[in-house]
């Protein structure tokens, strides 16, 4: 029997800790539009990710929080970073970025995730996990 732990995760590889433990994947037009509009801080706790896929950038218009974001290329290793990203922002685009997690502030300081880190997403089932 498989040992129990996360079912959708975000892991950083080369400081071999996780970013998210329980991730969702917005990969809509409208869910990576969307991402976490109107969505109340108390439901975006440590240990929650949202990983848009694809993506090139980020806002947080209409949010009313703080995020970090790590930005992957297709190989899912860290090109850019923008830690307390505030509501009603635009962030940075990076034509190299293939996809995003957007997580609880801190979590980049937290886990010490750099530039040029190996990030892993595993998705249990995939199909499943779109943001609603």
């Amino acid at each position: 029997m498989a040992p129990a732990g996360p079912k959708n995760y975000a892991f950083n590889r080369t400081r071999t800790t996780y970013l998210a433990t329980d991730l969702i994947i917005a990969r809509t037009h409208w869910s990576r539009f969307r991402g976490l509009m109107a969505t109340d801080s108390s439901k975006f706790r440590r240990g929650q990710g949202l990983w848009i896929n694809p993506s090139r950038g980020i806002h947080t218009f209409a949010m009313r929080f703080p995020i970090d974001a790590v930005y992957l290329d297709r190989d899912r290793t860290v090109i850019h970073i923008e830690e307390d990203l505030k509501p009603w922002r635009m962030a940075a685009i990076r034509i190299h970025a293939a996809s995003v997690l957007e997580l609880p502030t801190g979590t980049i300081s937290e886990s010490k995730t750099v530039l040029g880190d190996k990030v892993e997403i595993f998705l249990e089932h995939p199909i499943h996990t779109e943001a609603a």
